[in-house]
């Protein structure tokens, strides 16, 4: 296996990366002497596909382990789920010795962190990352939470895990729809790495596309890497880190107003082209250099549908993103590959032209 350490200050820990990885869980464990009570919140898809090396971890485990099946949906990261995990974990009287264990993408990674973060103040836990975009993005840096009133992770902590396990044998049986949620995180950082990265992606789209293996497993470390350097310097996210949220404010939103009819990584990719054409309008970036950016998350067009859309409704929900200060939406803008703008404030009109011309690409014919 690959392994990659997350250098965050007091919170140092190791991603391991591999085919097949999630057969050595047990020996990991072990290595960190995480001799506990080992509380698995599966997304029950998950389960269904991989119940039997599942089953297997939890057959030779020594101590004790339960399984919890969660029906991983963005409907279902709230209050009311989180309360049914905690009561099983009482039900089953898990104390402040368990681990908890997420095996499934990032919503599930989201509530099981956060359930872990809370409970008896504080247990430990894992990610095993099964999703494309879990593994490269959501099962890094340590943002757990939920959705509350309308609002996409608004309640939550930076809660760091004991070590993640991408296994990418999982990723052969994600259906094509979750391949394109996967996608639409690597494009980000298509953006903010480095021209190189771009071209490399663009030139091997249909190796991204069919997850080819070979090519997978570098693009998930190359994304580890720079995210983990990133959270490194700023875990809170009070400069820096902002950087990873391009393209989001304008993908939660869409999520919301579409009813979660599309997935976050395919809000993903059309946050960006949101979040490019502001980029444009504003004046941060070249008309050329945008005519060639937009060419990679284009090739995702047949592959992403959005309904009739609200333009207002999309601001509104905006305007209550987490990052926004005053009343005021705060982007994460660009002026070329690899150099930023955070905190760019817009007008309402050139935000609203921005929404429309983005969200145009994905309407149906």
């Amino acid at each position: 296996m690959k392994k990659i350490e997350i250098n965050i200050p007091g919170n140092k820990y190791p991603v391991f990366i591999g085919q097949n990885a999630f057969d050595s869980l047990t020996k990991v464990l072990r290595s960190k002497k995480m001799y506990k009570s080992i509380f698995l919140i599966v997304d029950s898809a998950i389960m269904n596909l991989h119940r039997e090396d599942i089953t297997r971890f939890t057959s030779n485990y020594a101590g004790k382990v339960c399984i919890y099946e969660y029906f991983a949906k963005e409907h279902h990261k709230n209050f009311e789920s989180l309360q049914k995990i905690f009561h099983n974990l009482l039900d089953k009287e898990f104390g402040k010795d368990t681990v908890i264990i997420a095996v499934g993408g990032g919503i599930t990674g989201d509530i099981a962190g956060f359930s872990a973060s809370s409970f008896m103040r504080g247990v430990s836990y894992v990610q095993v990352a099964t999703t494309l975009l879990a593994a490269v993005d959501s099962s890094v840096g340590g943002k757990t939470g939920i959705n509350f009133n309308e609002t996409k992770n608004t309640i939550g902590s930076i809660y760091q895990p004991e070590f993640v396990l991408v296994d990418t044998a999982f990723l052969r049986t994600l259906p094509e729809e979750e391949v394109i949620c996967g996608i639409g995180e690597i494009l980000k950082y298509a953006f903010l790495i480095d021209q190189k990265f771009f071209t490399v992606l663009k030139n091997n789209f249909s190796k991204l596309h069919k997850v080819e293996h070979t090519f997978i497993t570098k693009v998930i470390e190359t994304c580890i890497l720079f995210k983990g350097d990133v959270v490194a310097q700023d875990e809170k996210e009070n400069g820096l880190r902002k950087i990873l949220n391009f393209g989001h404010t304008f993908a939660h939103a869409i999520e919301i107003e579409q009813n979660h009819q599309i997935k976050h990584g395919q809000a993903v990719t059309v946050g960006i082209l949101c979040a490019l054409d502001l980029s444009r309008r504003l004046g941060f970036l070249e008309e050329k250099l945008h005519s060639e950016m937009i060419k990679l998350p284009l090739m995702l067009r047949d592959k992403i549908r959005v309904k009739k859309f609200d333009t207002e409704k999309i601001y509104d929900i905006m305007k209550r993103d987490k990052k926004s200060r005053d009343q005021k939406i705060k982007f994460v803008l660009l002026n070329d590959y690899g150099k930023l703008i955070v905190d760019a404030e817009a007008t309402r009109e050139e935000v609203f032209q921005s929404i429309t011309k983005g969200m145009s690409h994905f309407l149906p014919y």
